[in-house]
């Protein structure tokens, strides 16, 4: 310590400024390291290769605690540390750089978006995606805000719906599973409902954790199919959204492609967005059978022809079809914000070749197509002719997706074309000129699919 005081000031500032000196020295070489090793592997298999014959990388690589080096190994031991602490920071810097930015993540999270009307088929290719065990899929969640909100056709309230529908779908695809309490109803109490609309069609919200055990005396309106389950839990179901890989929804309730730029423009989100479309003339017979008592009027007119089809009811079907166009020309305009990001899928495609088209829209989404899916769209694209009901997702696909041509009156199908020829002749169907014409089983009414259809 005398000495120490004995020194002269100066010296004392030379031995401190040096001190620093050797900090940032050490400092220094440790980041050009870090670069070194980011940069260029070789170094590291070269450090690799020595520390093989090495106990403590032995041990390492075992996953046991390595013995202290001896002492004549000082040096070596002193390199593993280092390789070691320098393979630590890469890790986390590797960590933070996928968190931040999601670069070199091999299988990036993808939020697939099935926009379709209803009997067009989309329940049953929505469980392509739903069959996929690293996909949380959600059946329908906007029923619930359709529900609940009230919206009247046209003008300024379609524009308000669509808005609604929007919002919320950006925050399921962010698995804020949440913003439903605010439409269910009777509403949840402690993040408990028994009234998610069709919870059996989401195989994520009858799986565990979420399938909690039943309840008794507890009513449940839409329950799991295969097992029994308790109330569902909102909360464990918005943490097994996040657990999963992907995310996808499908809805039948909106159909302004161009409302959903938002989404598609969120950094948060990578939307992929597959329309699905079928033969306007088919899926007016589907609703005529699924929901006959809508389709009173159309039924009458046309067995018995007594009174005229009401204007309005034809100008909602034109309505409709328009719709449909205009999204689909949007979204094969390829405008930049939709560019690689949108699909258009005609169901009857699929129905003639399910697997092909899976593996299609699998790989326009950038997901792999697991031999589960492939197994069930085996089992379910041949049952038996009279095992599928309305609502069924189980069909004997190839014979299915025309049956509708032989039970749909002609002055039906005339109607349909009438109203929706623009949609018809973008998606490729034939119009039908006769009677016979429509149901000669060797005449097409489909064209052949167009490449340009996937952007």
């Amino acid at each position: 310590m005398e000495i120490r005081r004995a020194l002269p000031q100066d010296f004392r500032e030379l031995l401190h400024c040096l001190k620093m000196r050797s900090k940032y020295a050490v400092l220094l070489v440790f980041v050009v390291g870090l670069v070194i090793i980011e940069k260029e592997n070789k170094f590291i298999s070269r450090v690799s290769d020595k520390l093989k014959q090495s106990p403590q990388a032995l041990a390492e690589a075992n996953g046991t605690e390595a013995s202290p080096a001896p002492a004549e190994n000082g040096s070596l031991a002193s390199l593993q540390e280092l390789d070691a602490a320098f393979s630590q920071l890469r890790s986390r810097l590797r960590n933070v750089t996928l968190q931040l930015a999601g670069d070199g993540d091999p299988e990036p999270r993808r939020h697939v978006l099935l926009m379709a009307t209803t009997r067009t088929g989309s329940s049953f290719v929505g469980e392509f995606f739903n069959q996929q065990g690293s996909i949380f899929y959600l059946f329908e969640p906007l029923w619930h805000i359709e529900r609940t909100v009230t919206f009247e056709p046209g003008g300024a309230n379609a524009v308000g719906s669509a808005l609604v529908y929007r919002d919320v779908l950006k925050q399921l695809l962010l698995c804020d599973l949440y913003i439903l309490e605010s439409f269910i109803s009777p509403a949840p109490e402690g993040h408990l409902t028994p009234f998610m609309f069709r919870r059996g069609s989401s195989r994520s919200l009858c799986e565990e954790p979420v399938c909690t055990p039943s309840t008794k005396k507890v009513f449940e309106k839409y329950h799991c199919k295969n097992r029994r389950c308790g109330p569902l839990n909102i909360t464990l179901a918005a943490e097994a959204c996040r657990r999963k890989q992907h995310v996808a929804l499908k809805t039948v309730r909106i159909r302004q492609l161009e409302f959903l730029q938002p989404l598609v423009e969120d950094p948060r989100l990578d939307v992929r967005i597959i329309q699905l479309v079928r033969d306007p003339r088919a899926v007016l017979a589907s609703r005529m059978v699924a929901f006959s008592g809508k389709y009173e009027t159309w039924k009458k007119w046309a067995s018995e022809g007594e009174a005229p089809l009401r204007e309005e009811e034809v100008q909602r079907l034109r309505g409709n079809c328009e719709s449909i166009r205009l999204s689909a020309e949007l979204g094969l305009r390829r405008p930049g914000w939709l560019r690689g990001r949108y699909m258009l899928v005609r169901y009857e495609d699929v129905a003639q070749a399910p697997l092909r088209k899976a593996e299609e829209m699998y790989r326009f989404a950038g997901l792999p197509l697991t031999p589960q899916v492939e197994e069930w769209i085996g089992k379910n694209t041949q049952a038996p002719r009279d095992g599928s009901g309305v609502y069924s997702t189980r069909k004997n696909s190839s014979e299915q997706f025309e049956k509708w041509r032989f039970s749909i009156p002609f002055k039906l199908a005339q109607v349909v074309q009438d109203a929706c020829a623009p949609a018809m002749r973008l998606f490729g169907y034939k119009l039908a000129s006769s009677p016979a014409a429509l149901a000669n089983r060797s005449f097409s009414l489909l064209e052949e699919a167009q490449p340009s259809w996937v952007t």
